[in-house]
Formats: structure tokens, C-alpha cells, sequence
């Protein structure tokens, strides 16, 4: 394991948002009005390095009218201008933390961007067709009603092309440093009474209600995206050099398995199907391995995330990155349509938490320790550092493992705490 993370905010705290990115040597820091709630990052000793950065912020998105100029100075200090939303991010880094960092430090800027674009778009009721409210059909209102167009779904565009542009922005600062390595990212948004959370790799967040848990997000790996992965490669069979083969097979095919029917899958297939086996389909499968273990092109466990834009196969000359998706999938949780509860919490964490404990586990632990501590003002931060101790382990002999005997966690863990309740209020 080479880290682990706590981090717990009943309150969100406000942020300074960069102009540019933060150069890929800066340290991830947060900001000085982080209030005392807030735990930064702490090793777990054991190892020297951890990979994983955090990011929280207040996200002010500026109302523009049009015919107004931007740099008005009314504009800035007139506080009615603002929509203001909440945001907290986790980066799990590999091949170094740098993408992690300069993630850290970007993407709440490049959505804070991309949500003052299109923000003349989420102040009405429904979304106009013209951004400028201009009507060149009479239709044009019903046109977007026919195809269920709502505030919310600006929102969640806004977010995929924030990724988008922050993964460039990446790409380009890794290039002009000569740094490799990427990143996944889990982003949760606060906005307009709703919560949006993106997630582009194997993070995963969960809302734990009173009576239920809802999952907020979904982990992208290549055995989940199999069948993109593979319509990509056959698409553009020149991007697996003549060195992969895109089918699936339940394990590594040998010589001798050529001419016979064995068990396969291809890009269109849920099911399995029998193929007989030519000398092309001995070659490394593009989606290998099983669960933790499966790799794309041999490479990477995740099939989206940010960077790695000059990650090659070993010995070869196969770029990774076009079968590595940036965008996120979004999910909404609307709070008007839900009674919140005084205990609901967001958990958000790295998937050194998950790998070793499940939602209805994490569940357990958090509703148990805040029926426990009720009166602890500290009560969500000590959650959190409860959460990674439980899988970080203990460490017998030379190994750690958890309560139930059961081999802890060795990846980095980092965790989010977030209080649902009163929000307004926070």
C-alpha cells in the first residue's frame, strides 16, 4: 500500500480557483480557509509514496447578460450575479502522481468555466434552443420539451466537457514537462439543490440514507467497457498493430487449442459464442485477466481516466490512450424528491477503500459510528479516518489484514465524508 487519506467537510469550504493549471511539480494543496474539519492526506506507511490527491471548493458560476461585458466591475461584487455550487474531487494516480496533481488543481476551474457557458441555460425553467433566448422557429420550445431536455442535463454536459478539456490540458502539460502517467477522477458537484457525480475510473462514491444506499457511481475497467474496447479495435484494427487480438477468450489460447471450437466473445456479444481457433487468436488478448487482474492491451486496470496520453504497450509502439476514455458518467441525485436525514453522508473514496470492503459493509460501519457519536462535533472526520483504518488493517507480522482475517488493503486510500443534511444552511 502506498497511502492512505482522510477526509471529512460538514462545511464546504471556499477555494481560490487558478487561471491556469498549477504546474505538474506544485504540491496539491487545498487552501487556507479549509476549515479545521478538513484532514489533508497521510501516509500509511507502507510505502514512500502515495498517489492519490483531494480537491474541494466553493464553484461560483457568474451570471452574464447578454450585452453586458464581462469584466464589469458591478458584475464581480454584485453577489445576485453568482449561482454558487459545492464541489470535492479525488485523483487516483498512476505511473506517478503528477496527472493526479495537475488534476487536482484544474478541473474545478474547467467546470466552473463550462457551467458559465451554458449558465443563460440553466436559469430557465427549460432550456432554451438559442442560448441567447432568440427564436428563429416557433417550434423551437417544443422541440426541446420532445426530447426531455432539462436544466440538469446541461449540468451533467457541462461536467463531461469539463473532463474533456482538463484531460487536454493535461495531455499538454505532461508533453511540455516530459512527465508520463494519468490518473482516474471522481468528482461530486453541489448545485442547484441537486448532486451530480462524475466518475472516469474505478473511484467510487455512494449516498448512505437512513433506510437505503444509492450508488452514485459505476467503475470503468476493462472488463466492464469489454464491448467498446473491442468495437474501437475493430473499427481500427491498425491500432493493435498486427500484436492483439480484440476477442475474448476464457483464458490464454496455446497452440494446441488451433482448430478446435473454444468459448468466445466479440464487441456485439453479452453472451458467449464458439469460434474455431486460427494462429492470429494466440496472440495477447486487448482485455485480459479477470476482476483486479484484467489489463487493457496488458497495460492499465482502468479504461478511463485522465492523462496517459504517452502511455505505450512495453516494446511496442501502441499508444494506450485511444482506447483510454476521459469522459465521465454522470449520475444525478435530486435532494426535493428525498426527506434527508440528520446521519445521510456522501462517502466518496479511492478504490483502495473498496477493494476490501463493499457498499452494504461501509454502510454498517457508517451508520454504527454516527448512532455512536452524536455528540462529537468531529464525528464526520473521525468517520472517515474510521473508514481507511478499517482498510488499511493492522499489521501482523509482516503483512496486514483486516478484522475478519481477510488480506487488507495495499493501495492507496482516500475518503471523502460529506453531511447531506442541512445544506442550505452550510
Amino acid at each position: 500500500m502506498k497511502g492512505s487519506g482522510v477526509i471529512a467537510l460538514p462545511d464546504p469550504p471556499a477555494l481560490t480557483f487558478r487561471a491556469s493549471p498549477a504546474p505538474a511539480s506544485a504540491q496539491n494543496t487545498v487552501s487556507s480557509k479549509i476549515p479545521h474539519h478538513f484532514c489533508r492526506v497521510i501516509n500509511a506507511e507502507k510505502s514512500e509514496f502515495n498517489e492519490d490527491q483531494a480537491a474541494c471548493c466553493q464553484i461560483s458560476v457568474r451570471r452574464r447578460e447578454p450585452g453586458l461585458e464581462e469584466d464589469e466591475e458591478w458584475l464581480i461584487l454584485c453577489s445576485t450575479q453568482f449561482l454558487t455550487g459545492h464541489y470535492w474531487a479525488l485523483f487516483d494516480g498512476h505511473g506517478g502522481p503528477d496527472a493526479a496533481i495537475i488534476a487536482s488543481n484544474y478541473l474545478h476551474y474547467c467546470i466552473k468555466q463550462k457551467l458559465e457557458e451554458i449558465v443563460g441555460g440553466i436559469t430557465e425553467a427549460q432550456p432554451p434552443m438559442h442560448l441567447s433566448g432568440r427564436c428563429v422557429c416557433d417550434s423551437d420550445p417544443q422541440f426541446v420539451e420532445e426530447k426531455h431536455i432539462h436544466a440538469a442535463d446541461l449540468v451533467v454536459g457541462a461536467l463531461e466537457n469539463a473532463f474533456q478539456e482538463c484531460d487536454e490540458v493535461i495531455g499538454q502539460e505532461m508533453e511540455a514537462t516530459n512527465q508520463s502517467g494519468g490518473c482516474t477522477a471522481l468528482a461530486a458537484l453541489y448545485f442547484q439543490g441537486k448532486l451530480y457525480v462524475a466518475n472516469a475510473g474505478d473511484s467510487r462514491a455512494i449516498l448512505v440514507l437512513k433506510d437505503s444506499i444509492v450508488p452514485m457511481s459505476s467503475e470503468f475497467t476493462p472488463e466492464s467497457e469489454r464491448q467498446r474496447i473491442q468495437h474501437l479495435a475493430f473499427v481500427f484494427p491498425k491500432l493493435l498493430d498486427g500484436e492483439f487480438t480484440r476477442f475474448e477468450f476464457p483464458r490464454r489460447l496455446k497452440g494446441d487449442d488451433v482448430g478446435h471450437k473454444v468459448l468466445y466473445r466479440d464487441y456485439f456479444m453479452e453472451g458467449w459464442g464458439y469460434k474455431t481457433v486460427e494462429k492470429a487468436d494466440l496472440k495477447y488478448p486487448l482485455v485480459h485477466g479477470h476482476g483486479k487482474q484484467a489489463r487493457l492491451l496488458g497495460t492499465l486496470a482502468v479504461s478511463r481516466g485522465l492523462g496517459d496520453h504517452q502511455l505505450k504497450v512495453i516494446d511496442t509502439n501502441i499508444e494506450v490512450k485511444p482506447f483510454l476514455s476521459c469522459i465521465p458518467k454522470v449520475n444525478v441525485f435530486d435532494f426535493a424528491l428525498h426527506d434527508i436525514k440528520e446521519d445521510d453522508v456522501l462517502i466518496m473514496a479511492t478504490d483502495g477503500l473498496w477493494d476490501v470492503l463493499c457498499n452494504d459493509e461501509v454502510a454498517h460501519v457508517v451508520r454504527s459510528f454516527l448512532a455512536e457519536n452524536r455528540t462529537d462535533p468531529q464525528r464526520f472526520l473521525e468517520l472517515a479516518k474510521c473508514l481507511v483504518c478499517r482498510a488499511r488493517g493492522k499489521k501482523r507480522g509482516h503483512q496486514w489484514m483486516l478484522d475478519d482475517s481477510h488480506e487488507a488493503s495495499y493501495d492507496d486510500i482516500s475518503v471523502f465524508v460529506i453531511p447531506l443534511h442541512n445544506r442550505e444552511e452550510d
